[in-house]
């Protein structure tokens, strides 16, 4: 967060009253978006994570063996996924035609509707519609609020910002599973509970967000931060249409004027607009071929990511069968731990070190988790519980630092001015196919032919990327 209180020192006298109220509203509004963006998608995952908390507690349940097994449970993750990609591909759509909130409000009262119907049910026809609906309220949640961080943060500090920001989704991975294993196996003893505590915890996060979210800076009423003309000084005019997305308001440059950055310095971006059919934002979005290039990457490198968040604490359970159910969902927040630092260690590198290349660090980040991968299996067979805790935190730490970047800074970066939800909708939509893989293969495979084939498409993603080692966005 200390980047988002850094604003730049002019030279010359102090900047007129005007410009002062001007930055101390834009720097508000940031804060303000960034942190209440940032519990939204950590609140998803209170929902999101409490069926693989349930798993354990559901495959020793008598009144359902024969029926839940944990081939069905994979078939069941499957479809979960399977809704998840069609809701990414549509849902940043969606946020760019008319905004983020009304996407972001009802994919959670999906989610709570949906949760809740798990938690007073067992019957397997039941489960897989309720994971149906999870996974189109669940992908509603990802595109449309990193277009509303892009409204509010210029291209070159995202690498920093959206890399702190991007630890939400670590953080809902790392919080959510001992909490809901707390409510399930030690407050109530029954799996039913993880879903019903979830649910109420989102519910808590929708009241915060209808309260505190705007979808554009003109969106925040009369404290709205105004546009910057092309010295950086806030015009005392209202913006005309043209310039009714931007968040642009900075001191001037005593370089002379900087040419605006992305959505935010594009004041024609950010703002829905309801008159764009979904085939002419597709188009515009599909030109560079950096995005197709991020989705292919991010669909290869999912699987592994997601076999660990939904079948975590039954990987462990197998290899370490002593530790017993409690201890199986609690080690598992090792990657968790290292997931929430890596987004932030990721943005920080692109952002200084590779002056704004997202690709380098991605391409670093994929060759340590393949290394990782392979080494899983001979690492753990040992049943030390430390070595376990050990590999899944570098498996977090490598597999987070490239999710993070791919998925929302990068993502965001290539694509169009007004197009950043329905990019970000596209690169997670091709990671959710992938990631289809990953809660459906853990029921079927030996754990050695996983990992191995995990770690054969984490060495293919670092590949496709390579080529693009110096590839920055146009607007950079």
């Amino acid at each position: 967060m200390a980047d988002l209180a850094q604003q730049p020192v002019p030279h010359g006298p102090p900047p007129p009253t005007s410009t002062r109220d001007a930055l101390r509203r834009t720097l508000h509004w940031r804060r303000r978006i960034f942190a209440i963006t940032w519990l939204a998608y950590a609140g998803f995952y209170f929902v999101r994570q409490a069926f693989s908390v349930a798993k354990l507690g559901i495959l020793d349940d008598p009144a359902v063996h024969g029926v839940l097994t944990e081939q069905v449970l994979g078939v069941i993750d499957a479809v979960y996924l399977a809704a998840y990609a069609v809701g990414q591909f549509l849902w940043g759509m969606w946020a760019d035609r008319f905004g983020p909130r009304v996407v972001v409000v009802g994919g959670m009262i999906g989610a709570i509707a949906a949760s809740c119907l798990m938690g007073v049910s067992s019957a397997l026809l039941v489960f897989g519609g309720a994971m149906a609906v999870q996974g189109l309220a669940q992908s509603a949640g990802w595109a449309p609020l990193c277009k509303n961080m892009g409204n509010f943060f210029p291209v070159r500090e995202r690498g920093r910002v959206l890399g702190v920001w991007s630890s939400n989704y670590a953080f809902g991975g790392l919080a959510a599973p001992p909490f809901l294993g707390w409510w399930a196996y030690s407050v109530f003893d029954s799996w039913h509970a993880a879903f019903l505590a979830g649910a109420a915890t989102l519910a808590v996060v929708l009241a915060a967000f209808l309260v505190f979210q705007r979808d554009t800076p003109p969106d925040a009423g009369p404290e709205a931060p105004r546009p910057a003309d092309a010295a950086g000084r806030p015009r005392e005019t209202p913006a005309g249409p043209a310039e009714s997305g931007s968040a642009e308001v900075e001191p001037p440059d005593p370089k002379g004027p900087a040419a605006p950055s992305g959505p935010v310095g594009n004041t024609a971006a950010g703002r829905p607009d309801a008159r764009r059919s979904p085939l002419a934002l597709y188009r515009e979005t599909l030109q560079d071929r950096m995005v197709l290039t991020l989705g292919a990457a991010y669909f290869l490198l999912k699987p592994a990511r997601y076999a660990i968040l939904l079948w975590g604490p039954v990987i462990v359970s197998r290899q370490l069968p002593e530790v017993g159910n409690l201890g199986a969902t609690l080690i598992p927040v090792a990657f968790g731990v290292a997931g929430v630092l890596a987004p932030v260690l990721i943005g920080w590198l692109s952002d200084t070190v590779f002056r704004s290349r997202r690709v380098p660090p991605c391409v670093l980040a994929l060759g340590l988790l393949t290394a990782a991968l392979i080494l899983f299996m001979p690492l753990t067979s040992t049943g030390s519980a430390g070595v376990m805790i050990a590999v899944l935190a570098v498996i977090g730490l490598s597999v987070y630092a490239a999710d993070a970047m791919i998925s929302c800074v990068a993502a965001v970066d290539f694509g169009s001015a007004g197009g950043a939800g329905t990019a970000a909708g596209l690169v997670n939509g091709c990671g959710s196919v992938g990631a289809i893989l990953g809660g459906l293969l853990p029921g079927f495979l030996s754990g050695t032919a996983l990992f191995y084939g995990f770690a054969g498409a984490a060495l293919l993603a670092g590949l496709l990327m390579l080529p693009q080692w110096n590839r920055v966005p146009s607007a950079a």
